[in-house]
C-alpha cells in the first residue's frame, strides 16, 4: 500500500516523531509530509515534504503559526494516495478536508487534542494571548474536522474519554510504543556508562527514590523529594529545565538526601532506572513513556490516577497508582510500591508496550479497514 504519513512537525527529539519512526517502519513505502521539517535527516531515503508554513518565519514559532494551521492542513492534497496515516497532536488530523467516497480512507493517530485549546489546565501555552484569542473559534473549527469521517485511535484511554468529551468522535486504544527490546537487551546499564557518567554513577547511594523528567512546574518533581523523605529514603532528580533552582531550593531543605543529575545521558537515565528502588511519576500525562521504560527494567512505579500513566501500571502490575497526593496516601503508596514483585511486569512489557507491539497493532487497525466498513 502507497500510502502517506503526515505528522504536524518533525523536530529532532519529541515522542510524537518516535510515533512517526514506527509508522514510517511499519509502511516503508509511505512517503511523509508535515508543516516543516526540523531533522532533515531524519528519514533517509523517503519523500518528506513540507508545507508552505516552511518557507516563512511562522516556522519558528509555532504560537504564532497557531491561526494558520487548520486552514493550511485543510488545503493539504491526499488524494493520490491509497491511505493516509495522521500522527496528531494539534490539527493535522484536519489533513485532507471532509472525507469523500472516492477518495483514500484517512487514519488518525491522535496523542492528544490539543491541550492548549480542550485542556488548557494542563497547558501553559492555553494561556498565551494569542491562544486566548483565537481558541473559540479553533475549536469550533478543530469539533468541526474531527467528525469529518476519518478513523480515529488514542494513545491511551485517558486520551480516548478526551476526544469523546472534545469532538464528539469515537477511537480504539492503541497504546505508542516504547523500545522495550532495547532497554532490555542491556544487563546492566551501568556497564556501558562514559568514564564521567560511571564516576556521577558510583557517588549514588545504593537506595533511592528517582523522579525523572523535565524540570517544569507540571512534572511534580517535588513529589519525588515528598515520597523520599515520607521513605527516609534519599532522591534522585534527573533533568533539566526552568525549574532547577526551585528544584534545589527544595533539595537543600530536604530531610534526605537529594541529588540532581542534570541533562543525563540515555545510558545514564537507563542505569538509574535499573539502580533506583521506586520511580515517581506523579505528573497528569497523555500516557507517560518513563513509568513502563522503568518497569521494563524492573523498577516499580508511583503514579497518579488521573492521566494515562495509570494504565500502564494497571496492565502490567508493576507498581501503585493513588488517588491523592496527600501524606498518608502518599507514604502508603511508596511502602506498596516497594514491595511489588516486579518480575511479571519486567517479563510482560514488551508484549504490551513494545515496538513490534505497536507495529503489529497499527498495521492490523489500517489494513483491517475493509471489514469495518
Amino acid at each position: 500500500m502507497a500510502g502517506l504519513i503526515i505528522h504536524e512537525w518533525i523536530e529532532r527529539h519529541g515522542g510524537s516523531e518516535n510515533v512517526v519512526d514506527e509508522m514510517a517502519a511499519a509502511f516503508p513505502d509511505a512517503d511523509i509530509h508535515c508543516l516543516w521539517n526540523n531533522a532533515p535527516d531524519r528519514y533517509p531515503g523517503r519523500s518528506v515534504t513540507e508545507s508552505w508554513l516552511a518557507r516563512t518565519p511562522l516556522r519558528k514559532s509555532k504560537a504564532a503559526a497557531l491561526p494558520f494551521m487548520p486552514a493550511t492542513w485543510a488545503a493539504t492534497r491526499v488524494s493520490k494516495a491509497d491511505f493516509v496515516l495522521i500522527s496528531s497532536h494539534a490539527f493535522a488530523h484536519h489533513a485532507g478536508g471532509r472525507q469523500t467516497p472516492d477518495g483514500p480512507e484517512r487514519f488518525v493517530y491522535v496523542h492528544t487534542p490539543a491541550r492548549y485549546l480542550w485542556a488548557p489546565e494542563l497547558d501553559v501555552r492555553g494561556g498565551n494571548v494569542i491562544a486566548r484569542a483565537v481558541a473559540p473559534s479553533l475549536r469550533r473549527i478543530d469539533r468541526k474536522r474531527a467528525q469529518d469521517g476519518a478513523t480515529f485511535a488514542a494513545n491511551s484511554d485517558y486520551i480516548r474519554l478526551r476526544m469523546e468529551r472534545s469532538w464528539g468522535v469515537e477511537a480504539e486504544v492503541i497504546h505508542p510504543p516504547v523500545r522495550v527490546e532495547y532497554l532490555q537487551s542491556v544487563p546492566s546499564w551501568a556497564d556501558r556508562l562514559s568514564a564521567e557518567d560511571a564516576y556521577l554513577f558510583s557517588t549514588l547511594p545504593s537506595e533511592y527514590v528517582l523522579g525523572a523528567s523535565r524540570f517544569v512546574d507540571y512534572k511534580r518533581l517535588d513529589v519525588a523529594i515528598r515520597a523520599g523523605e515520607l521513605a527516609g529514603l534519599p532522591v534522585v532528580l534527573a533533568g533539566a529545565g526552568p525549574q532547577h533552582a526551585e528544584l534545589q531550593a527544595l533539595a537543600d531543605a530536604a530531610t534526605v538526601p537529594v541529588i540532581i543529575m542534570t541533562r543525563p545521558s540515555d545510558e545514564l537515565l537507563f542505569a538509574l532506572y535499573q539502580a533506583a528502588s521506586l520511580l515517581v511519576f506523579a505528573a497528569v500525562e497523555d500516557f507517560g513513556i518513563m513509568p513502563v521504560e522503568a518497569m521494563a527494567l524492573g523498577t516499580p512505579v508511583l503514579v497518579v490516577a488521573e492521566g494515562g500513566a495509570s494504565e500502564s501500571v494497571l496492565a502490567l502490575n508493576g507498581g501503585v497508582v493513588v488517588t491523592s497526593l496527600d501524606d498518608a496516601s502518599l507514604r502508603n503508596g511508596v511502602t506498596k510500591a516497594l514491595s511489588v514483585d516486579m518480575a511479571p511486569a519486567q517479563a510482560a512489557a514488551g508484549a504490551e508496550f513494545g515496538l513490534e507491539t505497536f507495529r503489529a497493532r497499527l498495521i492490523s487497525w489500517v489494513t483491517s479497514s475493509s471489514v469495518r466498513t
